[in-house]
């Protein structure tokens, strides 16, 4: 809340009752405590007390992620006062520490009565309880000091979650359950400090003030190791986030891919990207892309232990889930975050990639490569989505990576590698994309087509299925005819890898894919081109691809003979075909025909 005073108003339901309660108990304290006889000893006692209280209070040990300052020994001093001098004297040890240390902090006074009043009624609280233990024997002693400990101890976490629930419109129940997991064993160790502290006191009072110096020494050794821990985590840890950064993570990744590879068991890796970030920080600004990464994070953190390993880029590691739960798990982050409200910026989406050791690598290197490959699928192809490793995946992240390279060989190597992923999941038999290639070339060198335009038919016929990589397998290798949704379908896979090869550099690769199911009469798709609209290369590759098709076995229907497929392109020429790639596929399958250019397929093979 930015106003100040709405904030204190806020706070007046819970702060006005227990600010009048304790102060009661503080006066009634005081007059109890004045109004009785008190020896040297008993003064020195508890201005003892007080004094290591302060001192204990000034340095308290914080407690991760716990609203509130921390835990000091500055407990064991006041329970020790509750104990040996009776409520009214712990009531005023109690309440005169936090209203000193935070005075001189120079706290607001609403917080320092507060916390000095709620303190009051915790001492008072445990002071009365414990009155009615009445004895002088150990067993009495332990029994005061247990239950004043407890009984302070849930008084304290009451009143003080109550506040910060209030402030913070957090849940009261969440906040006492969460300060009680963080808190309950320290106040225990306390009480038993305060025990000893006591027992002492009863058999030798100097003794028991020799005992002081060491509880403090013990707490200032705690926040100095505490603070080393802190620095040690903080190297490790992305600030915006709070996540484990990309050094933890590679640690940790290590650390997990070893075990889970003596133990014989499975790891999953996912990887997660937000979409779009790019366009939330140009158009929101960085201060709104960094309350998106925190959303995001926070909602990482309900699955597996996460990093943020990149600027947008997290990672979480999943030990024993093998590949069916990882993905359930990465949809269920997509979902997680899909219903984030962010208000004007509309809905924040990511994308997943998943990633198995051993089943896909044990290698970790290996592992971070497959599953970016895993992720970059689930980004190039729809976005808002999880995807687990597959080889051509991987095949087509390297293919995207070197065309920004120059690389002319290795992008020709990953062409041909690509192809044999495609021709992998489809329903022909042998490795159609390179016969298709390889037909290709030859009717290219017979129109006349120069060296680089060879290279380009080569790579483009390649290619000329890659769309189909993101069609369902079920699809490709249905034994039996397509009913026409599928078909339907089917047809999409020109425009996908369309959109698969724009980057490659190779400017007509893309427009020669897109187009090699276009007919020369403007029926054929995806968009009906017709005659010399439809670019050359596409024209040639139709025909290659049309032949290597019917010659070919396929699921549902056996292989034509080559002069039954030369004889139905021949009679499609004109309608279907362009006329001249048609002639020249008679040219080059003619008895007396010779390969055109075997120099060329050989050096450039792919």
């Amino acid at each position: 809340m930015n106003d100040p005073a709405a904030a204190r108003r806020t706070l007046y339901p819970v702060v006005a009752p227990v600010c009048a309660a304790g102060a009661a108990t503080v006066v009634a304290a005081a007059i109890s405590f004045a109004t009785a006889t008190h020896s040297v000893t008993v003064l020195a006692g508890l201005a003892a007390l007080l004094g290591a209280s302060l001192l204990a209070d000034r340095f308290p040990v914080p407690v991760d992620d716990l609203d509130a300052n921390g835990v000091s020994l500055a407990f064991v001093f006041g329970l020790s006062a509750i104990v040996l001098f009776g409520w009214a004297g712990g009531v005023l040890v109690v309440s005169a520490t936090p209203a000193v240390m935070q005075a001189l902090d120079r706290r607001p006074p609403i917080r320092i009565a507060y916390n000095s009043f709620a303190f009051a009624l915790t001492a008072g609280s445990a002071g009365l309880v414990i009155s009615a233990i009445g004895g002088v024997s150990p067993t009495h002693t332990a029994a005061r000091v247990v239950i004043a400990t407890y009984v302070c101890y849930v008084v304290n976490v009451l009143l003080i979650t109550a506040a910060v629930a209030r402030a913070t419109r957090s849940s009261w129940p969440g906040l006492i359950a969460s300060s009680v997991r963080k808190t309950i064993l320290p106040f225990t160790l306390m009480g038993s400090a305060g025990l000893t502290l006591v027992v002492l006191w009863q058999r030798a009072p100097l003794l028991s003030l020799a005992l002081v110096g060491p509880l403090l020494a013990i707490q200032l050794y705690q926040r100095a190791l505490l603070r080393a821990l802190r620095a040690v985590r903080l190297a490790l840890t992305d600030p915006l986030t709070g996540l484990g950064n990309h050094r933890n993570f590679h640690e940790r990744l290590a650390w997990e891919l070893d075990h889970a590879l003596r133990a014989g068991a499975p790891l999953a890796l996912c990887l997660v990207d937000v979409d779009d970030f790019k366009r939330i920080n140009d158009r929101f600004g960085h201060p709104a892309g960094d309350r998106v990464l925190s959303q995001v994070a926070a909602r990482l953190r309900q699955t597996g232990e996460a990093f943020r390993v990149g600027g947008d880029e997290f990672a979480v590691l999943l030990p024993g889930y093998k590949a069916r739960e990882a993905v359930t798990a990465a949809e269920s982050i997509i979902d997680r975050i899909a219903t984030v409200d962010m208000g004007h910026m509309g809905a924040i989406t990511v994308s997943a990639g998943v990633a198995l050791a051993p089943d896909h690598t044990r290698e970790r290197d290996e592992l971070l490569r497959l599953v970016d490959g895993a992720l970059y699928w689930a980004k190039e192809y729809g976005k808002n989505r999880a995807r687990v490793y597959r080889p051509d995946v991987i095949e087509l992240a390297e293919l995207k990576r070197l065309a920004s390279a120059g690389d002319r060989a290795a992008r020709l190597r990953a062409a041909a590698s690509l192809a044999r992923a495609v021709d992998a999941r489809d329903v022909y038999t042998g490795s159609h994309s390179q016969r298709v290639a390889q037909l290709a070339v030859r009717l290219a060198a017979r129109l006349g087509l120069s060296r680089e335009e060879l290279e380009l038919t080569q790579l483009a016929a390649s290619l000329h299925d890659v769309g189909k990589l993101a069609l369902p397998e079920d699809l490709l290798r249905k034994p039996a005819p397509l009913t026409e949704s599928e078909w339907a379908t089917l047809r999409q896979h020109a425009q996908i890898g369309f959109r698969m090869l724009e980057s490659l550099g190779v400017d007509p690769v893309a427009d020669w894919v897109l187009h090699h199911h276009e007919r020369w009469d403007g029926t054929g798709y995806p968009d009906s081109l017709a005659g010399s609209k439809i670019p050359f290369g596409a024209r040639i590759i139709f025909v290659a691809d049309a032949y290597d098709a019917m010659t070919s076995e396929r699921l549902y229907r056996p292989r034509c003979s080559d002069d039954e497929a030369l004889a139905e392109i021949v009679r499609c020429a004109g309608t279907q075909f362009d006329p001249s790639v048609v002639d020249a596929l008679t040219a080059e399958l003619a008895p007396d025909g010779v390969e055109a250019v075997p120099e060329y397929q050989h050096a450039a093979a792919v």
